[in-house]
């Protein structure tokens, strides 16, 4: 049996039935620890002591990324400081960094929930994680070495960066299963690869779960190629808790979701209302049972879906499917919403690129100008300029097709964009204040 089958394979009407109970506990938790609930709900006049359905939680407040930052550092924990063991900050690179507190219940819950994406994966206790998200403050490391430990793994905490040693543990040391970022997977891959290590055969990989930013499909069977393993995808954010939320299993059809701790709505994120299942809309999550942070209703502006119907694996847990995109990466072109995603999906089709790209946003007589920068794949001869200006033409023309508006190509020699040991840079905004 993988790490806690029996939650993962829950009757839906026993889990929804803890759900539930579990929520009414988190409403008045909140509202009678945190003073910005207790405001909030009576602003809006949610009653939480009333909840009694799933749909009542529609009467309650949205917390939002603002509301965290106004709070920093302390002003959305639940319990005095003493009582909690640990802290995370997100990045903070476009503001006031937003600070998640973790009790011992909650730390464990969130070792248990990687841990069951570890058992997704097919990993017992007798694998060994190699852990090379960053640690610190950044949630990705110790997410992943809480879930390593909680599997019964060996866990190796490399951390990120010092590719040339992760490559000589992972020859060495028989590391099986990986956690990073997927553009670092890959940057490990190809290094291994530009140095005459070959990963296929020289790795012991069966999967690796990878987060913190997006990957098109097309990116992860490339992964798969180069690392000959399962590549899952991983959700999960600081505001919440950490990569741990949604995991994907090993049939690749949607991450499942520990309802068991979260509850999950996809909302229309002009209207607010809910979305059928299948329908792309904002995610927002309430966590169940945290006890530092606990958040009501938090916006996480992720673009996703419930993905209908049961899952083959036999798991009951709800599935999100991979993220379409963030409401705050989506680019407005001369009218049009645009999210890197698209642009990635579009470059697939064309063999003659690589996974490495980049758009730069600039402003040209009034107008937003969106240029891609992406580059030429190694495998194939471009050095002819007429080559690889018909590669530009076809490739711009097929992003207009697909996204109705004009994106300039821009295609460069293998390498020349800046590889990152961290979460992948997709968007480049060169335009001044002033201009956006």
């Amino acid at each position: 049996m993988a790490f806690q089958d029996e939650i993962t394979h829950m009757d839906r009407a026993e889990l929804e039935a803890l759900q539930l109970e579990r929520l009414k506990k988190s409403v008045v938790y909140c509202y009678e620890r945190i003073p910005f609930y207790k405001e909030n709900f009576d602003a809006v006049g949610f009653d939480p002591y009333a909840l009694e359905s799933f749909d009542d939680l529609r009467k309650a407040s949205f917390t939002t990324k603002q509301d965290m930052r106004d709070a920093y550092p302390y002003g959305l924990f639940a319990l005095p400081k003493d009582d909690v063991k640990e802290i995370h900050m997100s990045s903070g690179t476009t503001g006031v960094a937003t600070v998640s507190g973790y009790t011992e219940h909650d730390l464990q819950v969130w070792g248990d929930c990687f841990a069951r994406g570890i058992g997704y994966a097919g990993g017992t206790e007798e694998d060994i994680c190699h852990v090379c998200y960053g640690y610190g403050l950044f949630t990705g490391g110790l997410g992943a070495h809480y879930g390593g430990l909680a599997a019964g793994c060996m866990t190796i905490p490399m951390s990120a960066g010092n590719t040339k040693r992760q490559i000589k543990v992972l020859k060495t040391m028989g590391s099986s299963i990986i956690c990073c970022t997927p553009s670092y997977a890959m940057y490990i891959a190809d290094t291994a690869i530009a140095d005459g290590v070959d990963p296929k055969t020289e790795f012991n990989l069966k999967a690796g779960i990878h987060g913190a930013e997006a990957w098109s499909n097309q990116f992860r069977e490339n992964l798969e190629k180069k690392l000959n393993y399962k590549a899952l995808d991983v959700y999960g954010l600081t505001e919440v808790m950490g990569p741990g939320v949604a995991i994907e299993c090993l049939e690749q059809n949607g991450l499942h979701v520990a309802e068991d701790h979260f509850y999950v709505e996809i909302l229309d994120p002009e209207t607010h209302e809910p979305v059928p299942d299948g329908e792309w809309g904002e995610l927002v999550i309430t966590t169940l049972d945290k006890e530092a942070t606990p958040v009501i209703r938090y916006r996480t502006k992720d673009i996703t879906r419930i993905m209908p119907g049961e899952c083959a694996c036999g798991r009951t847990h709800r599935r999100i499917d991979r993220l379409h995109g963030r409401t705050d990466d989506m680019m407005i072109i001369r009218g049009v919403n645009v999210f890197p995603s698209q642009i990635e999906n579009v470059c697939a089709a064309f063999p003659e690129v690589a996974d490495w790209y980049q758009i730069e946003l600039t402003r040209e007589n009034s107008l937003d100008v969106a240029t891609l920068k992406i580059e030429v794949n190694p495998e194939y001869a471009m050095d002819e300029i007429r080559a690889i200006e018909d590669l530009q033409k076809r490739l711009k023309q097929a992003l207009k097709d697909e996204l109705a508006t004009t994106i300039q190509v821009k295609v460069v020699e293998p390498f020349a964009i800046q590889r990152s040991e961290g979460k992948a840079v997709r968007i480049v905004d060169l335009r001044s204040e002033e201009e956006k």
